[in-house]
């Protein structure tokens, strides 16, 4: 079998945080990653990485996918729409700059979403319909045949916890959209979910991230076809962009397994799969050392350390490890024979995030 394992945020993005990175005991990894060949390119978001893996071109509709991967599609035409991920955030100033905070930070509830949801679709109606995937992920419905041109803005997971100079691109085609962001801001700061939050001391969810604009490609586009994913023979996320591109190229889906000896016992020889494990994802984009350090014990215990054995086996004859991290879009690439190079000493993790800091290839 061959493995496509993606790890979003495998290394913490803090070097000097040694508090953190020498809590972390990885020898499976550290072995794993020494004994493998790595490549380097500029950082980028995971939704990048993931449009990567299957072959997606620059100006992927993220918000079309997406949609595509989540059981609200089952309700929705999705392929005869076009698509934007509204997804729900607090802006506040601070130090004189805009800071944006995700849903996983203010704590969005399901109810609160689908309230303020049905607000701005009766403000907007004309505009477009607001559709509620689940607490965090929104998205608008645009009418008719507006489109959006080219529509150049970072997604939310790329933006979370920092400095947002503009939420819209300064464009003809946009001008409309940003007047609307402005009135949907404010109806919701006069919703009545906020004044409860706010009450409650819970910041309000003041503002709309809007991104991913696009409709899914024509069936039978090359970039719907399987055969421009990689040949991938299934794919295992709980990543709904990651089960929307899948579904859309025709590559089963499944939920992402315990560990590495389940996925084995479900994959049949000679198989290419992807998993994509984001458990580091939410530790890190919050600053939490505690949490990436016991997710990171997890993984090393449940596919780390069991992949460095499984690739000196012959078990998994080929695997390909891809991590977007604050440093670089990091991959190691890794055979049997290569497991086998007992001279390749192992880095910490704290050595490499310090080697990455530096620019070290």
């Amino acid at each position: 079998m061959q493995l496509t394992l993606i790890v979003p945020e495998l290394v913490w993005p803090e070097p000097d945080d040694r508090q953190t990175l020498d809590a972390v005991a990885a020898p499976g990894l550290n072995a794993l990653l020494a004994r493998s060949r790595r490549t380097r390119r500029p950082p980028q978001s995971l939704e990048a990485t993931l449009a990567d893996a299957f072959g997606q071109p620059v100006g992927t509709p993220y918000g079309a996918f997406r949609l595509l991967g989540e059981t609200l599609a089952a309700q929705l035409a999705v392929e005869d729409a076009y698509w934007v991920c509204a997804d729900p955030v607090h802006l506040r100033f601070h130090q004189e700059r805009i800071i944006l905070a995700d849903s996983g930070s203010i704590g969005v509830e399901l109810a609160e979403a689908q309230a303020l949801a049905g607000e701005l679709n009766r403000y907007f109606g004309d505009v477009g319909t607001f559709h509620v995937a689940s607490a965090d992920r929104w998205y608008l419905q645009l009418a008719g045949t507006t489109r959006l041109g080219e529509f150049d803005v970072p997604p939310l997971s790329a933006v979370a916890g920092r400095r947002v100079e503009r939420q819209l691109p300064e464009t003809a085609q946009t001008g409309w959209l940003r007047k609307l962001l402005n009135e949907a801001q404010m109806v919701m700061h006069g919703h009545a979910v906020n004044a409860e939050r706010q009450a409650s001391g819970r910041p309000p969810i003041n503002s709309l991230w809007l991104w991913g604009a696009g409709a899914l490609p024509p069936r039978g586009d090359s970039t719907q076809d399987g055969a421009s994913s990689g040949m991938f023979d299934g794919v295992w996320s709980t990543q709904p962009l990651a089960l929307g591109l899948a579904r859309a190229a025709g590559i089963p889906t499944h939920v992402v397994p315990r560990d590495l000896d389940t996925l084995l016992a479900h994959a049949a020889p000679g198989t290419h799969h992807l998993v994509v494990l984001d458990e580091l994802l939410g530790p890190v984009h919050y600053e939490d050392g505690d949490a990436y350090e016991a997710a990171l014990n997890a993984l090393e215990t449940r596919w780390f350390a069991p992949l460095r054995k499984a690739l000196a086996r012959g078990r998994v004859t080929r695997l390909r490890l891809e991590a977007s991290t604050a440093y670089a879009l990091l991959a190691w690439d890794s055979g049997r024979a290569d497991q086998w190079k007992l001279w390749q000493r192992p880095q910490t993790l704290a050595a490499l995030a310090h080697d990455l800091a530096q620019g070290e290839r």
